[in-house]
């Protein structure tokens, strides 16, 4: 998809080029830069900063609305459609973060400036999100009419009508989301609204915020007397960490404001040229030291659990010196034949990057797996140069085989290899892209398992790839024993993402946490069923809810890399400026969710559902529908001119009731058997047959080598004025098409299969 809308988005700079702005102003014009490479074109045009296109599909309307250029007609559609990026006239960034968590708002104005004033397209807005960004919502404002996104519940969106095309509105990439709006008039001035949350990067005890932030050259307006204003407010709540200490920005920030851990900034200017570089921020924290605290707050009236809500947090501080802990790994791989190419590729890169930062002490195993398993080695071989060139190229000669998935076996074997370690903290790396069946099993002998296995009991980190793994699974046997979890869906991304996992698991500083209060007391839920380790590379954040007072003190224990005990005093603080609801509800819903898969508990799925619904949190259990209200429908209303008819309310909708349009699933879901059965490979859709009014469209298309406004066989006549042989072809394979479908679908009621 992404390439088809890059694809898209140059051919529609290449019919902008139409567009007259008045005499002694520019042509709107192609970007200055090079052309892209084609390998690159995707990434090229794919938008860098929320953008808004004019979906053209007849060029002849490609017009300036003020000033019509009168030129030559111009004849046939473009199939597939268009782009054609918008004007935008001013644009507005409000950054609220709190602690490793940001709430992006991005506020713009756009002009249909590309279409007649006496025609109208559809409108596609398309965004990028930071780090983890997860979409929170849309506001879109037209004269007439407005449009927002809402979730609802599974049952509800079985009684919409109407259901959005894959390009009308989801994720063009996990990063990138669009949404279409119907029908704007040439002219109009659209103002929309973007909300999203994602995450700050950490790093040597540095935060450092990331947000999508550059402009292409041709959005900027070609009418230089327009007013364009730039405008970035960023409010920063570290919680209760002081010290704190600015470090970089990408804009000229003003701090407005300072306060002990809150600090606010401010940028607003009138440019020539929108902003060309992402808005980054980055600031320090004063603590060399592990240290943490607790933040409590009383939950908002519209929360359906009303009890209180805790967030621990544990951060590693900033002194590299701190002992990490000698490592006992096993590499489990997955090398079904899905796996081919770019997935296993860069699996293979990743774990021979991450051999060669194994110290001489450490020790590691590869086990490849599909249904046979493979082992580099009987037992655990030290990480020494000779024993790392030897693996690496072990590994490099295995490829992809046929035949179906099996974990447990190769997850017992790398579990019995470390069964008997000590001195050293072991760890298991899952990597796969397809489910099984007998997950949950899994789940619960690991469960049995690491329960008897005491202290420093093997971690199992895991990573998907794609969607048709289970990502709850996965996130599930992670928690359970105190690993970690990541997954991608962007194959352009598995390298680097399974080298971070590596990195943070290989920085461990402190292991097997846990929190005093919490197992002797009742009235303390933990989400986390198992702390996670502290990394040297990642903070720690543990959340929950209780009932009556919550301990006065509170210690933290774990162990050190040198095996020594640790114990840390928690500073506790009622959080007041924090919206620890909204803070928190990605991670609770995430970590409910697997829950809730695990044990099969509706209760707990509909409590994930109602979360997300507050939260405008997407979840598995909600759908996000497209709200389309009439400005000119509540006018009417409000001055009471409506004429009301005696009709049965049970029978009729309420006709100023905003019109529903549900988008496609934005979750992930629970991982695909089939597609795991076929080999498929991740990102691959399987291609559907046509319906027939697709096969018709697109034969008519090509009558006469154009497409008239109406396509039908008898616009074929009146356009030639007589049936010539070009049109009875065409009418021949409509005809063959539709009698081929029909068979198709004759056959599959018939037998169950597609005919021979």
């Amino acid at each position: 998809m992404a390439e088809d809308f890059a694809k898209a988005v140059e051919d529609g700079l290449k019919l902008a080029k139409r567009i007259y702005l008045g005499k002694d102003k520019a042509v709107m014009t192609a970007p200055k830069p090079p052309s892209p490479p084609v390998q690159g074109l995707a990434d090229y045009y794919l938008p860098s900063a929320p953008m808004v296109y004019a979906v053209i599909s007849d060029p002849g309307f490609v017009d300036n609305p003020d000033f019509p250029s009168y030129q030559p007609h111009v004849y046939g559609r473009c199939d597939p459609p268009a782009l054609i990026p918008l004007q935008m006239s001013g644009v507005d960034l409000e950054v609220n973060c709190y602690g490793d968590t940001a709430f992006v708002q991005i506020s713009g104005k756009w002009r249909v400036h590309c279409v007649m004033g006496s025609h109208s397209c559809d409108c596609r807005i398309a965004f990028p999100m930071g780090n983890q960004g997860s979409i929170l919502g849309v506001e879109v404002d037209l004269p007439k009419k407005s449009y927002s996104t809402e979730l609802v519940g599974l049952e509800e969106s079985k009684c919409i009508e109407k259901i959005a095309r894959p390009q009308d509105g989801g994720f063009m990439k996990p990063h990138i989301f669009m949404l279409t709006i119907p029908q704007v008039d040439g002219g109009t001035n659209i103002s929309i609204k973007l909300r999203w949350s994602q995450k700050l990067l950490y790093n040597d005890g540095q935060f450092t915020l990331t947000v999508p932030f550059s402009f292409p050259e041709y959005v900027t307006p070609a009418v230089r007397k327009i007013s364009k204003k730039e405008k970035i407010q960023l409010n920063v709540n570290s919680g209760i960490v002081t010290g704190i200490l600015c470090k970089a920005t990408s804009h000229p920030l003003k701090e407005t404001k300072r306060h002990a851990e809150k600090f606010s900034f401010l940028y607003e200017s009138e440019v020539l040229t929108w902003s060309k570089m992402d808005f980054s921020f980055s600031y320090s924290v004063s603590s060399s030291n592990m240290f943490g605290g607790v933040l409590l707050q009383s939950p908002p009236l519209y929360d359906h659990d009303q009890r209180d809500m805790f967030c621990v947090y544990l951060l590693p501080g900033s002194q590299k010196s701190t002992e990490v802990f000698k490592k006992e790994v096993v590499f489990v791989i997955d090398i079904t034949d899905s796996m081919q190419g770019r997935p296993l590729e860069a699996t293979k890169n990743a774990i021979s990057s991450a051999m060669s930062k194994l110290g001489p002490e450490d020790s590691f195993n590869i086990i490849t797996f599909s249904s046979e398993t493979s082992l580099f080695s009987a037992s655990m071989e030290l990480a020494s140069k000779e024993a790392i060139e030897r693996a690496t190229t072990w590994l490099s000669t295995k490829s992809t085989v046929e035949g179906s998935t099996c974990i447990s076996i190769p997850l017992e074997h790398a579990y019995e290899m470390l069964s008997n370690t000590s001195g050293s903290l072991p760890m298991i790396f899952l990597i796969t892209d397809g489910a099984v069946e007998d997950e949950r099993n899994i789940c619960d002998q690991m469960k049995k398992r690491l329960k008897n296995s005491g202290s420093l009991c093997p971690r199992i980190h895991t990573f998907g790839i794609g969607s048709f793994c289970n990502h709850y699974f996965l996130r599930m046997l992670a928690m359970i024993s105190r690993g970690e979890f990541d997954a991608v869906c962007d194959l352009d991304l598995i390298d680097n993402r399974i080298q971070k996992l590596f990195s943070n698991a290989f920085s461990t500083v402190l292991a097997d946490i846990t929190v005093d209060a919490f197992n002797d007391h009742e009235q303390i839920e933990v989400y986390s069923s198992c702390i996670p380790d502290l990394s040297f590379e990642s903070p720690l954040t543990i959340c929950g809810r209780y009932e009556g007072s919550f301990p006065d003190t509170l210690k933290a224990k774990g162990i050190l890399g040198d095996l020594s005990s640790f114990v840390m005093d928690l500073k506790i603080v009622r959080a007041k400026d924090i919206p620890l609801d909204r803070v928190l509800s990605r991670q609770e819903i995430d970590l409910l969710t697997a829950q809730a898969w695990l044990s099969e508990n509706k209760q707990l799925e509909q409590k994930v559902a109602q979360l997300s619904k507050v939260t405008c949190n997407i979840s598995e259990y909600i759908r996000m529908v497209l709200l389309e209200k009439n400005k000119i429908d509540k006018a009417i209303e409000s001055s009471g001119s409506q004429k009301v008819k005696k009709t049965d309310p049970h029978k009729i909708k309420d006709p100023l009731a905003p019109r529903k349009t549900l988008l496609q699933s934005l979750s992930v879901g629970f991982g695909d058997l089939t597609a795991t059965a076929e080999n498929i490979r991740p990102g691959f859709e399987q291609q559907k047959l046509p319906d027939a009014a697709e096969v018709f469209l697109k034969a008519t298309s090509d009558c006469c080598g154009r497409m008239c406004n109406r396509c039908c066989c008898m616009c074929c006549i009146q356009c030639c004025s007589k049936m010539n042989d070009q049109c009875a072809i065409v009418l021949t394979q409509i005809f063959t098409a539709l009698a081929f479908i029909g068979c198709i679908e004759c056959c599959t009621l018939c037998c169950g299969q597609d005919g021979q």
